[in-house]
């Protein structure tokens, strides 16, 4: 089963999800701010795709940390900070048995959900 991991006030899954059900494609929520996320699920996450692609710089939780922490982020750096604060993560990160893909693109997402 597909799974939408995010976070559940976030507009780009509440479009997603919005598009899920309105093409009756069943998933599952994985909120990261109620049910967590545990550092080797991040892990896994960074190995597939990478931190950059996670990571989400143009947020406003971004914005709020200082420059120390922003200036010369590096992978375990990024790390660190996504754990810390799941609203780092770039949302959704969607997993449909193993097959990862990040953010939200309608026109893509059917064949991708394909397979």
């Amino acid at each position: 089963m597909l799974v939408v991991h995010g976070i559940a006030n976030c507009d780009t899954i509440r479009r997603c999800r919005r598009w899920l059900d309105e093409h009756g494609i069943a998933y599952r929520f994985h909120d990261l701010r109620k049910d967590g996320l545990p550092p080797e699920l991040l892990d896994g996450w960074i190995a597939a795709l990478g931190w950059e692609a996670l990571l989400n710089t143009r947020g406003t939780t971004w914005r709020k940390l200082t420059p120390s922490q922003r200036d010369g982020i590096d992978a375990a750096g990024a790390r660190t900070l996504m754990l810390e604060q799941p609203s780092l993560i770039r949302r959704p990160v969607l997993d449909a048995g193993g097959r990862l893909r990040v953010g939200f693109e309608a026109d893509s997402l059917a064949d991708w959900i394909a397979g």
